[in-house]
């Protein structure tokens, strides 16, 4: 929690004190390409998007376990925007350890909800019809 209270306190200075949004979001490890390409899909309502990012955890909720098993967690992005992240243990292995305050870097499928969206696919397709996925959490990634 007080990592997530002090990036916002560096990226509110900088925004506010200097106008540098984009050396306030690589200050937390996030380009503002990445940023606008999620923030792009979330006001245009577009869907299917494949998404690299990063955020804060703010909430962890119970595994989704209606057909296949997610693991879900709410993300803050540093433009404020929510994400929340479905990942199927089903096909990955789930974040161990993960605890609200902490970075989780993702790349997945992003479509559009009106409270910021849903991140999923981030795992390997068992197929191989689609873009992999992943997860990174400190040391682990999965995918």
């Amino acid at each position: 929690m007080k990592k997530y209270i002090l990036a916002v306190a560096v990226i509110a200075a900088l925004i506010i004190g200097f106008g540098q949004t984009d050396r306030a979001l690589k200050l937390v490890g996030i380009s503002s390409s990445r940023s606008d390409a999620i923030a792009s899909a979330f006001k245009e309502h577009r869907s299917g998007v494949q998404v690299t990012g990063e955020g804060i955890v703010t909430k962890i909720l119970k595994d989704d376990n209606d057909g296949s098993r997610h693991q879900r967690f709410i993300l803050s992005m540093a433009s404020g925007q929510t994400l929340l992240v479905a990942h199927n243990i089903d096909i990955a292995p789930r974040l161990t350890a993960l605890k609200t305050g902490d970075s989780v870097a993702f790349n997945g499928v992003y479509e559009w909800n009106e409270k910021g969206g849903v991140i999923h696919w981030t795992h390997h397709d068992p197929t191989g019809r689609h873009s992999p996925g992943w997860l990174k959490h400190g040391d682990q990634t999965v995918q």
